[in-house]
């Protein structure tokens, strides 16, 4: 009577028969299985950074092409015959001295120090696309072994309430469009939102039987934030009076144009020539987001204001602890009634 091998005992026969008829094969071809470890695998043809840049700028959001664009193009000014591999750490070092220096001089110039971070941070853009692309390896990526200028602290800061006042005077008196100037400074100071955020918004965003706005912003971020029913009232006035659709842009000019970011550049250029002291600090729309946010970190402590400001989880202290301590909208909501001394639905 024959005795049945163990199947275990069997895979391991098969797997030897493998093996050598494999070895087998090598040797008719003349190769080692050492030349199978160190013969690169063939690659496709790397493009160079004027081919390669527009696929790139076609394949991120409209936010990312506003930001690196200019300095897409100042990569492909510098360097467009030249593919990707060929481009070394010392390169991009050279090109980031050289932006600069040539930078635009501004008022809140801090020795071209953005300008350099956002060469590198273009340019690590970039090359993450390469790499997904498997037009280079991560470690012979040059982007990641150039480090970015340590930032420096913002100088912006809360701005006091009788300097609120006057800008917002100043907003209601001057200009063709004062309707539309304190909308928007108050739409900023109550929710703390971006100007993206901002020319996001459409009427179907607004939701007022609980006084919500919708606010989309950077990164694809999303979150209901309360305003006041006086905002409200405001806003769905600006609907009718101006004829946007539920679906488009909510912000109009009288004409019904939409409003771009250029409104918001006039805007605080024309407060600034009435007010010297706003140009001379350059305070701009960001600026209303500190202040609202620093008072109600103030008043109503970290967790709120984390959660007013739209934070994602885990940033603003650089902790796990924000994960656990998450405000509520209602939260948002009682915050924003101290804030603007209105009762509120949620709060």
């Amino acid at each position: 009577m024959t005795t049945a091998q163990p199947h275990h005992a069997t895979a391991d026969h098969a797997r030897r028969a493998e093996l050598d008829a494999a070895r087998l094969l090598l040797d008719r071809m003349g190769i080692t299985p050492a030349d199978l470890l160190t013969t690169p695998r063939p690659r496709a043809t790397v493009p160079t950074f004027a081919q390669y840049v527009p696929r790139v700028r076609d394949a991120v959001g409209e936010g990312t092409r506003r930001v690196y664009g200019s300095y897409w193009n100042r990569v492909v000014d510098s360097w467009p015959d030249h593919r990707l591999d060929e481009i070394s750490p010392t390169d991009i070092k050279q090109l980031v001295e050289h932006t600069k220096t040539h930078v635009v001089t501004r008022r809140n110039n801090r020795g071209g120090r953005s300008a350099a971070e956002h060469v590198i941070a273009a340019l690590r853009c970039l090359y993450r696309h390469a790499e997904d692309d498997g037009l280079i390896d991560p470690a012979d990526n040059p982007a990641r072994k150039v480090p970015k200028p340590r930032r420096l602290p913002s100088t912006r800061q809360a701005v006091p309430d009788a300097r609120l006042a006057e800008i917002h005077h100043a907003a209601a008196t001057t200009g063709d469009d004062p309707a539309l100037d304190t909308l928007l400074l108050r739409l900023h100071i109550e929710t703390a939102c971006r100007r993206g955020g901002a020319l996001a918004l459409r009427p179907q965003d607004l939701d007022p039987t609980q006084c919500l706005i919708f606010l989309r912003e950077k990164a694809g971020t999303v979150r209901w934030q309360p305003v006041s029913p006086t905002l409200m009232t405001h806003l769905r006035q600006h609907v009718e009076q101006r004829g946007s659709g539920p679906h488009d842009q909510l912000l109009r000019y009288a004409s019904g144009r939409p409003i771009t970011r250029r409104r918001y550049d006039h805007l605080w250029t024309r407060i600034g020539e009435a007010l010297p002291w706003v140009a001379a600090q350059q305070i701009s729309t960001h600026w209303l987001r500190h202040t609202t946010l620093t008072w109600v970190e103030r008043n109503c402590g970290f967790a709120v204001a984390h959660a007013y400001a739209g934070h994602t989880d885990g940033s603003g202290d650089g902790s796990s602890t924000a994960t656990y301590v998450r405000a509520t909208v209602q939260e948002v909501a009682a915050a924003l009634a101290a804030l603007t001394d209105e009762t509120h639905p949620l709060a």
